[in-house]
């Protein structure tokens, strides 16, 4: 059943007005601009020592030795506690592990002087700076070093992401036709590729981006890392993904680009650096990181006695790597999820971890903070995490996704309730696993995001729903006042805003989309401003400005597995109802994918029970400028995206 009130110019002024009073109003005054009420203070600097008292005079040296005292405090405090750092880079042997049974609740770590004129700027890296730098004998153009046992998939030359050396495609002529172990192929070129067990073939289609590793080549043949290559024809359904890789990475025999680098790793415990200078660099001055940890900060507490009121305000997190996908098992993925081996024939769903990971905690603070050269995801809330608060933090650079909160595979079940993610900036995420999110919810429940901007990300900007069918999780979740555009940059089918799943049991608890700019988008042949796709259900579309997408609004209603799109309604919103061209256009807004007649038991069919009141028609052929010529379309898009407060900081106007 669709309710089609009707599309009119005139609008909704009533629906608008209370979605921006809505947005405006639901978020609880920062604490941003003040100093935690005076307590028990300690001190870090990097010119301290670990052996002083941890005094403003005599600071420690690292943000352990802080933590030890914290700890030894722990139970004779009354009070929260107050680690300060002064400005610098703390280059971490290990990632910061805080535990409700260590005794590390109750403790802010923050920058010098946080949400003051003097705050001091202090970094947290997992990174090695790697030096002796010379040119190398036998490539021209190259500077090799030596780093030992180094294990890496990043490197960071001046603050600047340094790509692998790849090629398009298989990088070679000739024929691949693919093999239970592999590939055969009429050409020679890969019999000259130099350490071919470091090569990565990646695979790209639709939605999804995978890669598997070489495990060698041996005359016509390719033999492909086990057990990569079963996960991977298993996930992506066959060989037909598989026949053409979108690129091969990873080997010197690639002709080099600028700022392209490789790891010899041909000598155990002898590894060497390649790397290719940009115009300009000079080896012998540049600043070379290298990525070593795969955490920099975690947080763990237990069923009933979580990991309670921790703060971490103002501190940049950089420099970490991850290295799971350069195991056997490799990176057979959808979304930010990777499959490994269970029992039997059945796959294990893992999901791409946070570099800053809490996990059974609750009233935890990230506040203020940079997210940066990260080979994960940048920050992850799982595990019956509640009542956190994500606010007014950067995010980019990263590998994969920004920001993971929820029922996480490989769980199935679990309670976060009362998050919120708000007035963040998170901008070209995704830099390597392209097939990720800026913000992902899984399953919570009263989660608010809020007055964030999400731009310039390679596929979805924020995700609401699990990866799997869990119903009767998700409940009272509100996506309010975002700031939403330059998604979908490679890869297809998905959205600005994207939401699938059961989230609630009626309109008083379901999902509330409202205030929400969600722009400029008009890449490939399928991704949708708002996407409600499969299983959707009990969701309200308020007062949100949509267009210039493929497809405004609509989504796959999935019939056959019991997965509808169902009970969604749309009140004073400003659309301008794109749908592409491929696709008839109903008798309804939006762009819903008929069932494929041939085969009734795949592809999409009828929405159901959707309601239209109030809602905008802008002009298809210039958008932005009918919306900027009405005033409450106008004030949408002025409302969206983080508060006035934040933006300067933010690097926003």
């Amino acid at each position: 059943m669709v309710i089609l009130h009707h599309r009119t110019r005139a609008g909704a002024p009533t629906a608008v007005a209370l979605a921006m009073t809505v947005a405006m109003t639901v978020l609880p005054t920062s604490a941003s601009a003040e100093q935690p009420a005076a307590g028990p203070q300690l001190y870090v600097a990097p010119w301290g020592e670990d052996s002083w008292p941890g005094t403003l005079d005599h600071p420690f040296a690292t943000p352990a030795r802080a933590q030890q005292a914290a700890r030894a405090r722990a139970p004779r405090r009354t009070s929260g506690l107050v680690v300060n750092l002064r400005g610098g880079t703390y280059t971490l042997k290990e990632p910061l592990r805080l535990s409700e049974a260590a005794g590390d609740s109750g403790v802010i770590y923050q920058a010098y002087g946080y949400g003051t004129p003097r705050q001091e700027r202090v970094t947290l890296s997992g990174g090695r700076r790697i030096s002796g730098w010379r040119p190398d004998p036998g490539r021209r153009g190259f500077w090799r070093a030596d780093v030992g046992g180094l294990e890496t998939r990043q490197l960071y030359v001046d603050g600047r992401r340094a790509t692998r050396l790849s090629r398009e495609g298989a990088g070679f002529d000739g024929t691949l036709r693919v093999t239970k172990s592999g590939y055969v192929t009429t050409s020679a070129v890969p019999r000259s590729w130099k350490n071919p067990a470091d090569i990565e073939f990646v695979y790209r289609g639709g939605y999804v981006e995978g890669r598997c590793g070489v495990a060698g080549v041996s005359g016509t043949a390719i033999t492909m890392d086990q057990p990569c290559w079963d996960l991977a024809q298993a996930l992506y359904g066959g060989p037909e993904l598989l026949t053409s890789p979108t690129a091969v990475e990873n080997s010197p025999s690639f002709e080099p680009e600028p700022g392209g680098w490789y790891l010899d790793r041909s000598r155990p415990g002898h590894h060497e650096l390649l790397y290719f200078p940009r115009p300009g660099q000079d080896m012998r001055r540049a600043e070379v990181i290298a990525p070593v940890l795969e955490n920099l900060v975690t947080g763990t507490g237990r069923p009933g006695r979580p990991l309670h009121d921790i703060g971490l305000r103002g501190l940049t997190f950089a420099d970490a790597t991850w290295l799971a996908p350069s195991e056997p098992a490799g990176f057979a993925s959808a979304w930010s999820m990777y499959l490994r081996p269970g029992k039997g024939d059945d796959a294990r769903l893992l999901t791409v971890p946070g570099t800053v990971a809490f996990r059974a905690a609750e009233r935890i603070t990230l506040e203020g903070n940079r997210f940066t050269r990260l080979g994960a995801q940048a920050l992850e809330l799982s595990r019956n995490s509640s009542y956190n608060t994500i606010d007014g933090n950067l995010i980019d650079d990263v590998s994969d996704g920004g920001i993971l909160m929820g029922v996480v595979p490989p769980d199935q079940k679990g309670t976060d309730r009362g998050n919120r993610i708000t007035n963040n900036r998170i901008h070209h995420i995704g830099a390597e696993y392209h097939a990720a999110s800026a913000i992902w919810d899984t399953a919570t429940q009263h989660t608010t995001i809020a007055h964030n901007q999400v731009d310039h990300v390679p596929y979805t900007g924020i995700l609401s729903g699990p990866a799997d069918d869990l119903r009767g999780i998700m409940r009272g979740n509100r996506i309010l006042g975002n700031r939403v555009f330059a998604t979908n940059r490679l890869l297809a089918d998905g959205g600005g805003i994207y939401l699938r799943g059961e989230q609630g049991t009626s309109f008083a608890d379901g999902a509330v989309l409202s205030g929400n700019a969600v722009t400029s988008s008009k890449y490939g042949e399928w991704n949708v401003g708002i996407y409600t796709d499969d299983s959707t259900n009990w969701t309200t579309v308020d007062g949100n400005a949509v267009y210039d997408y493929v497809a405004a609004i609509g989504g796959c209603s999935e019939e056959w597995g019991d997965r509808p799109v169902r009970n969604v309604r749309y009140r004073g919103n400003f659309w301008d109802d794109a749908v592409p061209s491929w696709l008839e256009r109903r008798d309804f807004p939006g762009a819903w994918p008929p069932a494929d007649e041939a085969h009734p038991d795949e592809g999409c069919g009828d929405p159901h029970d959707l309601e239209f009141t109030g809602n905008t028609l802008l002009s298809p052929r210039d958008p932005g400028q009918t919306c900027a010529a009405d005033a409450r379309c106008a004030a949408v898009l002025a409302n969206a995206g983080p508060l006035p407060r934040y933006r300067q900081r933010l690097g926003l106007r």
